[in-house]
């Protein structure tokens, strides 16, 4: 439970920093995406013999997340279209490779995730994630805000939107595949999306709105990871769980406020 809690004092923060951004720009569909994508990681991973398919998993969601940003800029097809192609592309390799001789099984628990069973190693991780995060937060944060609300703004201004984009992309699939065990690839879309959701409710600012999202998320964390304890039940879910209440409040908050 001590290595439980500190992983979600330290994940929580940067899931609500990098939501902010992914809703701003409308990257929930793509998330999702880059979360399906470890299921392909992992068989791919297993191919290679590997023992800990993490690294498989890693590679691959930044080149997706590279490739998606590409294609985005020199294709006419609608964002949602491509990512509906690679999306049904990833997740039936990875499931088609895993399922040979009955071999899925034994891959389940990355669907539901575990967070009591973070190691310390994992732990050293997440602080290396989190330092990151944060010197990127403020190396691009202003490039990356303007660029979400006015991209030609944004170039005119001197800023390589491309390349704010593609960066931006890449951190995010590093965040989201190292979670993956933690959370789960089915739920951890949800812990991404609903505390910057939920924010955007309370918030009239860019600072309150980022300041909102992390108090939202740690609480929802730290709660619902007590509540896990107890309940005997997925940390990772009943977190999602909290997370939702906290939005479903701020909406009814927001909406009595205007």
């Amino acid at each position: 439970m001590k290595n439980a809690l500190l992983a979600t004092l330290l994940v929580t923060p940067l899931f609500a920093l990098l939501g902010t951004m992914v809703v701003n720009n409308r990257m929930v569909f793509f998330t999702d995406v880059l979360g399906h994508s470890a299921l392909t990681g992992i068989a791919i991973g297993v191919l290679l013999g590997f023992r800990d398919p993490t690294l498989s998993m890693i590679v691959l969601a930044v080149a997706l997340a590279v490739g998606v940003n590409i294609l985005k800029n020199i294709t006419k097809t609608p964002i949602d279209t491509v990512l509906g192609v690679f999306m049904a592309f990833i997740v039936a390799l990875g499931i088609v490779i895993l399922s040979r001789q009955g071999g899925f099984v034994k891959y389940t628990s990355y669907l539901i995730g575990d967070i009591l069973a973070v190691t310390p190693q994992q732990i050293a991780w997440f602080f290396v994630l989190a330092a990151v995060v944060l010197m990127y937060w403020y190396a691009a944060g202003n490039a990356m805000l303007l660029t979400s609300v006015n991209p030609s703004l944004a170039r005119s201004r001197m800023v390589n939107t491309f390349l704010i984009e593609t960066s931006f992309t890449v951190l995010l699939a590093l965040v989201v595949i190292v979670s993956i065990r933690l959370v789960g690839i089915l739920i951890i879309n949800s812990l991404l999306v609903l505390p910057a959701a939920a924010s955007r409710n309370l918030a009239r600012n860019m600072h309150a709105y980022t300041a909102w999202a992390v108090v939202i998320s740690i609480l929802s964390g730290v709660t619902g990871l007590v509540v896990s304890y107890y309940w005997g039940t997925a940390s990772g879910a009943t977190i999602v769980l909290f997370a939702a209440g906290c939005y479903c409040v701020t909406a009814l908050l927001g909406r009595w406020r205007k």
